[in-house]
């Protein structure tokens, strides 16, 4: 329909709501003075005023009503801001009109209770029409085609989500029944919906309600309550929805714009990690801020998370194009006067990031750049040493040249014992951050984590595109197990451990418990509608080169302890001493160059002796170096 049609309908429908209001004017008047004495006839003269006296009511009432803008809502989704907006033209337009007649009639033969009677009657003759006309439009729209909806949670979620279901038009979801856990609700109605049951009984309930969908209004439950819910809902065989969890709702308010497909992070999620904003904020408050690998997982997030607070000036470094084109548009737009510098460069080249110190001199750098695919690397040694290692050394020593306060290295738990050399690679990271934290006045910090749920290149996209495929998915081991956080978690941690260091600490994130992989893919398999091994195969591929069984989070050796933070532990690890650390980088450099794979293995298990390798043939790549009698071996503490 053109704009021209639209408005000439809105108009027809305008005036027609006039013209309704205009007749119960005189209905209302007229009935005022039949009850007026006692619902029976009324003398001739009283009549006869009446008839006389309605012109004027009818053109003060009207104006009033237009002035009031009781033409600007529609009929059909008039609520109680419309009634209210009724009662106050009503009693304001009754109220002129008594003034206007005292002054031309003194009020003769116009009894005063008559302005009363006829101010209410007015009022439910309008109010009660336009109710009356959206039940009746409400009670056809019902009889359409509609999913029956349970919902589970009958808190101030249920409540805000029944209502958005209810309000909805055309109406797609007619809610039916609650269901909750709370026994002081049982039985209780809101919106008129019941509350039958308690959770354990959704599948049950859903059968006798006849539900064809089942939405979730939890946002505060717990993983471990979202996991018991979710078995409880695929019992039912019916679909179902959820809102995000109640640190995802900014707002604090709920809607059923909301409402999603329950995903993996529900399931494997934590509690919401406290943070101590305040000092957070006090930290990074007008500083200049550089995060290296801004444009991945990992930084990205870190960068959305920092632009939150007042920052003077962010530069975010990325090797990948698109990564920093992507991440430059996002931080645009939801923080358009951000002092924003997305600088395409490589961590490994020394003399690019000194020109970058130069320019903006950064206070705190958040050093996410790695390279962290575990089999890939395997296969390339010298790109996993020239990147993970080299570039950080170029990053951290910069650092401490140009007099940063901060710089918080972002590690992994396969540094702990690695068995692969992206694991060994990060160890030796952390152990440049150690050694120079010794000799600096910059705060070097390193935070070590797991798995980050929905990174790139991770597990989780991986099965999502094989079910999307579908399948089969492939799991290494049935046993195989892995630590997971959120993004955002791991990213308020990472945060947090700025305000928590001295300098020279490897703080250690609490991962939870592990979770074997097989669980969770079975867990995206349900969510995605299917049924593991009948709708998808899964697949055991037996473990990939550089990978281990189970992860660890310290070693054995690193004396494990609390923080002021329930979510944040202390390792304390073995350091070496700065020549030989000197030496070892000169010795990366020159393998780099010659593209000497052996020797930068034998170098790297010379820093990281707990290393393992299966490979027989690198693990003999040692002798290569035997006579490099610089190099010392590192003493624990």
């Amino acid at each position: 329909m053109s704009k021209i049609g639209i408005y000439l309908r809105l108009l027809k429908t305008r005036w027609a709501a006039l013209a309704h209001d205009i007749i119960m004017i005189p209905i209302a008047w007229m009935l005022a003075y039949w009850i007026r004495y006692k619902i029976g006839e009324y003398p001739d003269l009283l009549l006869e005023r009446a008839i006389h006296l309605l012109p004027l009511m009818i053109l003060i009432q009207g104006s009033t009503f237009v002035y009031f803008g009781l033409y600007r809502g529609v009929w059909r989704f008039a609520s109680l801001p419309d009634l209210t907006r009724i009662v106050r033209a009503v009693l304001v337009s009754t109220a002129i009109a008594a003034v206007v007649i005292f002054f031309f009639t003194r009020l003769q033969y116009v009894p005063r209770s008559v302005f009363i009677i006829d101010a209410i009657l007015l009022i439910l003759l309008l109010g009660g029409t336009r109710l009356g006309y959206r039940l009746t439009k409400d009670h056809h729209l019902s009889k359409e085609t509609t999913e029956r909806v349970l919902v589970v949670g009958a808190g101030a979620a249920g409540e805000g989500l029944v209502r958005d279901l209810l309000r909805m038009r055309p109406a797609v979801y007619t809610p039916v029944v609650f269901v909750d856990d709370d026994p002081a609700k049982q039985g209780q109605e809101i919106h008129g919906i019941r509350v039958v049951s308690t959770i354990e009984n959704i599948s049950t309930v859903a059968g006798q309600w006849d539900a064809d969908l089942i939405m979730l209004a939890l946002p505060s439950a717990s993983s471990s309550q979202m996991r018991r819910i979710v078995e409880l809902c695929e019992m039912s065989g019916l679909p179902f929805r959820t809102l995000p969890k109640l640190q995802s709702l900014v707002s604090g308010k709920v809607s059923i714009n909301e409402i999603r497909e329950v995903q993996i992070e529900d399931l494997l999620g934590r509690a919401p990690v406290m943070l101590d904003r305040s000092e957070i904020v006090n930290r990074l408050t007008n500083k200049v801020v550089l995060v290296t690998g801004g444009g991945g997982s990992i930084g990205s997030e870190l960068c959305r998370q920092i632009t939150a607070i007042d920052i003077k000036r962010l530069i975010v470094l990325d090797q990948s194009e698109y990564n920093l084109y992507a991440i430059e548009k996002e931080l645009q737009q939801v923080k358009p006067g951000l002092a924003l510098n997305c600088e395409l460069g490589d961590v490994c080249d020394e003399a690019g990031l000194e020109y970058l110190f130069r320019c903006y001199q950064p206070d705190i750098v958040f050093h996410a750049a790695a390279y962290k695919h575990v089999p890939m690397l395997e296969n390339k040694v010298r790109e996993a040493v020239r990147n993970n290692i080299i570039g950080s050394w170029n990053v951290a020593r910069l650092a401490d040249r140009y007099g940063c306060s901060d710089f918080v290295m972002v590690s992994t738990d396969k540094a702990v014992n690695p068995g692969n050399i992206m694991g060994a690679s990060k160890r030796v990271s952390e152990i440049i951050c150690q050694t120079l934290d010794e000799r600096s006045r910059t705060r070097f910090i390193t935070t070590r984590f797991g798995n980050v749920l929905g990174s790139t290149g991770s597990v989780v996209p991986l099965f999502k595109q094989q079910i999307k495929r579908g399948g089969p998915v492939t799991v290494t081991d049935r046993e195989i197990t892995r630590y997971f956080m959120t993004i955002s978690e791991a990213c308020r941690l990472i945060l947090q451990t700025t305000i928590m260091g001295k300098g020279g600490e490897i703080f250690v994130l609490d991962m939870g418990e592990p979770v074997k992989v097989l669980y969770l893919a079975e867990q995206m398999i349900r969510l995605s509608g299917k049924v593991p091994e009948e709708d998808i195969k899964i697949e055991f591929t037996g473990l990939r080169p550089g990978e281990k069984l189970h992860e660890e989070l310290f070693h054995s050796d690193e004396n494990l302890t609390d923080t002021s933070h329930k979510k944040v532990m202390l390792a304390k690890s073995r350091k070496t001493d700065w020549k030989t650390l000197e030496e070892t980088m000169d010795a990366f450099h020159q393998a780099i160059d010659e593209f000497d794979e052996e020797v930068l293995i034998a170098l790297i298990q010379k820093l990281v002796p707990e290393m393992t390798q299966k490979d027989s043939a690198k693990e003999g790549a040692a002798a290569t170096v035997t006579g490099i009698t610089e190099l010392t071996e590192i003493t624990g503490e």
